[in-house]
């Protein structure tokens, strides 16, 4: 037996009602996630790094953004901790340490030697950490993995859960 044809007038009904239902409906806002620690992020992470105009000669920017977790708004005065393997020191070294603010919309930026590979992979680390903050938001450690060897920049950013 041959299928029915649904008729046309039938079918503008359904696709009319299909479309009314999902206007009623109200939107609900998915939120921005928090940004997860990354593995191997708090290795040779040392606490209360200086806040620093930049880290050794410099020649390497390493940027970034902090936002609330929900609703995304940017974080201002947070203090972010970069450290790495450059061509200056290792990353275990204290002169590869240092910390920024954020500015008012919630972006920072570090002047740093140029990273180089470490454990076979040009990388940096980079930290907020709750107890040299005050405290409002969760701990993130990041470990960022450089495209090439050869760049010069990095970006990295946080989306913080509130404590």
């Amino acid at each position: 037996m041959p299928l029915a044809r649904p008729n046309r007038r039938a079918l503008i009904a359904a696709t009319g009602a299909a479309l009314a239902t999902s206007l009623v409906v109200p939107a609900r806002a998915q939120g921005i996630a928090p940004t997860p620690t990354m593995r191997g992020g708090a290795n040779n992470y040392r606490p209360g790094a200086p806040i620093v105009e930049r880290i050794g000669g410099g020649g390497f920017w390493m940027t970034g953004t902090v936002r609330r977790a929900g609703d995304g708004a940017p974080l201002p005065a947070q203090r972010i901790q970069v450290w790495a393997h450059t061509t200056e020191g290792h990353e275990r070294d204290a002169r590869s340490h240092g910390a920024t603010l954020t500015n008012a919309a919630g972006e920072f930026r570090l002047e740093m030697p140029q990273i180089v590979p470490a454990f076979g992979q040009p990388h940096a680390h980079l930290a907020y950490d709750a107890d040299e903050g005050d405290g409002a938001f969760e701990t993130v450690f990041l470990r960022p993995i450089l495209p090439s060897a050869g760049d010069t920049t990095l970006a990295a950013h946080f989306v913080l859960q509130p404590a």
